[in-house]
């Protein structure tokens, strides 16, 4: 039922955005955009901060940063090599197609809002939660968040960031379902590595909102499997 309720949540986010969209002019837009991105990028280094930084005899030391530069670059590179980047691009051309949409900017919102809705460490742990506890409280949370995220995102980018609904129910379901076969690998060390390294890819997601270059986040999302493996190699 989580990710069944996330996507709900998803798709109400989305369709509130484009009754909302109707009364935004251009200026109106480019200014929620840019407030978009920045906080986009702030729940990303909070995310990741949280999980590097420790306390320890009340001094402040960080941890991870070795695992998090291998995990980017081996996971950045293993992702140029299979051009997810691309493949997501035209998944998402696919589904404007079958929507028989004519919004320009349809891909980049699709992209950009399952990117930012996808890769946190809820989606993940909500749906271990659920799939072996059969606890859906974390993904109801998440929901909960999602829906204005997705609102705001559709409301200035436009009716791509609706279809956000479809990658969201095949990754948390997904989980859902092999959560059993996951339970031995999830260790607390995997997940709170999970954590700082998608916060790190939501970053540059944050990244792309606010600044005129792109960064290909989409290409460096085998980070995460790369830290999985490093956190038992390390």
């Amino acid at each position: 039922m989580g990710s069944i309720v996330n996507t709900l949540a998803v798709i109400a986010g989305g369709v509130l955005g484009l009754l909302l969209k109707k009364g935004l002019n251009e200026s109106y837009e480019k200014i929620i955009m840019s407030a978009l991105g920045v906080s986009v990028m702030f729940i990303g280094i909070a995310g990741a901060l949280e999980k590097m930084l420790v306390i320890t005899d009340g001094a402040i030391s960080s941890q991870g940063a070795i695992l998090l530069s291998l995990s980017m670059a081996s996971g950045a590179l293993i992702g140029e090599f299979l051009k997810i980047e691309d493949q997501f691009e035209k998944f998402g051309g696919w589904l404007k197609e079958k929507a028989g949409s004519k919004d320009s900017r349809f891909i980049e919102a699709f992209v950009s809002t399952s990117l930012t809705i996808c890769i946190g460490a809820m989606a993940i742990v909500g749906s271990m939660k659920d799939g072996i506890l059969h606890d859906p409280s974390m993904l109801y949370t998440k929901a909960i968040l999602d829906l204005p995220i997705v609102m705001v995102f559709t409301a200035t980018m436009g009716i791509g960031a609706l279809f956000s609904a479809i990658p969201i129910l095949l990754l948390e379901g997904g989980i859902t379902l092999l959560a059993s076969f996951l339970a031995g690998v999830m260790t607390d060390a995997v997940i709170a590595n999970l954590s700082m390294v998608g916060s790190v890819l939501i970053f540059c997601v944050g990244i792309n909102l606010f600044c005129p270059f792109h960064v290909k986040v989409a290409n460096m999302l085998p980070a995460l499997i790369t830290a999985s493996i490093l956190t038992f190699i390390m």
